[in-house]
């Protein structure tokens, strides 16, 4: 597969991301209309009822400084995804946010568990582990440019502020390293030079025949490139017949 037709921008690159972020912008909206919360709907351990948070909590904010620190990273790393990574890229959200959810709702805290920076967790591990383990170059250097931009994250994943659900980060930084281990990508067929090829020949190679056996330059001999001239004539019979 060329890099032509797997780093290709489709639809998805834009929907994706822009349906998410106006989702969870839809859902804080209607708390406000409704002058209520949907805290009750997130994910609350070890209860069944609680189990609903696994579908539910990632649209679900308490406030809107949660809200906005959710919806930047969150639209970057879905683009990312479905940009490089398009064949999984339903699968690693779907599959991942119960992952996610499941691991949240066993080690948690007995508190309601809100908001769609499990799915940044999930998102940000995906992309960077996998990049790794394919070792093509283009998704390692994604890879570095997660870790750049959002290697601060890291530190949330232990109980370091109080009111930050860790185990939600937890659950979705580990439910993205099993996914990057687990779902096969296909990656571009790395370029292949002249002299990697398998029945490369040095002798045959027009440049290294440029110097001789000790390195040095040697200038070949120009061919005569003789030109042949051929004129073609188009005869038209004249079938005007003269009185």
């Amino acid at each position: 597969m060329s890099e032509n037709n797997y780093f290709k921008l489709s639809n998805k690159v834009v929907i994706a991301p822009f349906v998410a972020v106006i989702s969870i912008w839809l859902v804080y909206w209607l708390e406000l209309v409704l002058k209520t919360n949907f805290n009750q709907f997130g994910v609350y351990p070890r209860t069944f009822t609680g189990l609903r948070g696994v579908l539910f909590s990632p649209f679900i904010h308490g406030s809107l400084e949660h809200l906005y620190n959710n919806t930047i990273p969150l639209a970057i790393l879905i683009t990312a995804l479905f940009y490089f990574y398009n064949k999984v890229a339903f699968r690693v959200l779907i599959v991942g946010t119960l992952i996610s959810g499941v691991i949240t709702w066993l080690i948690a805290r007995n508190s309601y568990h809100i908001g769609a920076s499990s799915i940044i967790y999930l998102l940000a591990s995906f992309i960077f582990f996998k990049g790794i383990f394919t070792k093509y170059y283009r998704l390692v250097a994604l890879s570095l440019m997660v870790v750049f931009v959002y290697g601060s994250l890291l530190w949330y994943l232990f109980p370091i502020k109080e009111g930050i659900s860790w185990e939600g980060h937890l659950g979705g930084f580990i439910a993205g390293l099993f996914l990057a281990v687990v779902l096969k990508a296909k990656t571009p067929a790395p370029k292949k030079y002249v002299w990697e090829q398998e029945d490369y020949k040095e002798e045959d190679d027009p440049f290294l025949k440029q110097f001789d056996e000790n390195g040095n330059f040697v200038e070949l001999e120009k061919e005569e490139i003789k030109e042949e001239i051929k004129i073609n004539y188009h005869f038209k019979k004249n079938t005007n017949k003269e009185d």
